[in-house]
């Protein structure tokens, strides 16, 4: 009883953990697909600082997915079987995209000169079945995994969004870890990936309150509609100022480089924020609620323990890898 009434504490805990894990894999394994989904636009010797860029990197981002997936399952059986079966189908594209995608980015250095391209192209066609296939899974969460023609329309139009959205976040991190004219090529795929952003936070703003009647009462009655505000006002205020930041790099002593990963990663945050208010506190879209999904208090208390010890340790050593890779990226090399 440490957490006042376990049946509905604990299940409110993991539901942020779960959340937060999200989140935390969206922005940084969605740098490194955006890295890969760009990789085919410039000459080898840029794709090879690209992917120096995102080498140290890639392999820990992906754990937060993993970790997010088993926290769904260990907290909440019986939403993961609903979701994983309603999704069976992109899960098993997302799945071998990643597979394509780490087995392509190993391979490409140790492959024979003349079967390196095939390798890089392993490695943008990983990227993208992976962040089409999140997009897709997206959309469909948010139509309440209907398979309608309407709700498999909008998984079409979130899959390409949240592609573009990968590929923009993608192309800020570029900015901030490289130089010279591969910053410049970063700096503009920045600007034009910038309106598919814009336009895809529009679509689902105005898609999500539309899913359910009680989504609709949450975002547009009153007062609820006058105190969210600041939320799509911020968003709106943050696609501004990365449309000047970009407009105002590169400077000349590369400060403010940092800005529109930053603000990017910001935008994503307030996104993510929109719509975990939008559910709450519904982890099956209208069907099963947190509480009702979550496992029994007593295993919830253990599973918290060990989530305890294991989330400040993945946190750690990501942190550890940012650090120690600080700054621009240098040549890449297999040794």
């Amino acid at each position: 009883m440490i957490f006042g009434d376990p049946t509905i504490s604990l299940p409110i805990i993991f539901a942020v953990l779960l959340g937060f894990s999200i989140l935390v894999y969206v922005v940084l394994d969605g740098f490194d697909l955006g890295v890969g989904l760009l990789s085919p636009l410039t000459e080898e010797v840029h794709r090879d600082k690209m992917i120096a860029s995102i080498g140290p990197f890639w392999d820990a981002n992906e754990t937060w997915l993993v970790l997010a997936v088993g926290l769904l399952l260990v907290a909440f059986p019986a939403a993961h079987g609903t979701i994983l079966t309603a999704l069976y189908a992109p899960v098993f594209i997302l799945l071998l995209g990643l597979t394509l995608r780490g087995v392509a980015f190993e391979f490409r250095a140790k492959a024979p000169a003349h079967k390196k391209k095939a390798w890089d192209a392993a490695f943008f066609a990983g990227s993208l079945m992976a962040s089409l296939s999140q997009g897709f899974m997206l959309g469909l969460y948010i139509m309440g995994l209907q398979f309608t023609q309407v709700s498999l329309a909008f998984a079409c139009l979130t899959a390409v969004f949240l592609t573009v959205g990968y590929s923009f976040i993608g192309a800020t991190w570029l900015i901030m870890k490289t130089a010279g004219e591969l910053q410049l090529k970063a700096i503009r795929w920045a600007r034009q990936g910038l309106w598919g952003v814009g336009l895809g936070l529009i679509a689902i703003s105005f898609a999500t309150p539309f899913a359910s009647e009680r989504i609709f009462s949450k975002w547009l009655e009153f007062p609820e509609a006058i105190l969210l505000a600041p939320l799509p006002l911020m968003s709106l205020a943050l696609l501004a100022m990365l449309w000047l930041a970009l407009q105002r790099l590169p400077t000349s002593n590369d400060s403010w480089a940092w800005a529109p990963f930053a603000f990017a990663t910001t935008l994503f945050f307030l996104a993510f924020c929109g719509l975990a208010y939008s559910f709450y506190p519904y982890v099956v879209p209208e069907k099963l609620t947190i509480y009702e999904a979550a496992a029994a208090p007593e295993s919830l208390f253990i599973i918290l323990v060990g989530a305890c010890v294991v989330m400040p340790i993945i946190f750690a050593y990501s942190a550890l890898s940012f650090f120690i890779f600080r700054g621009k990226a240098t040549e890449l090399r297999y040794d």
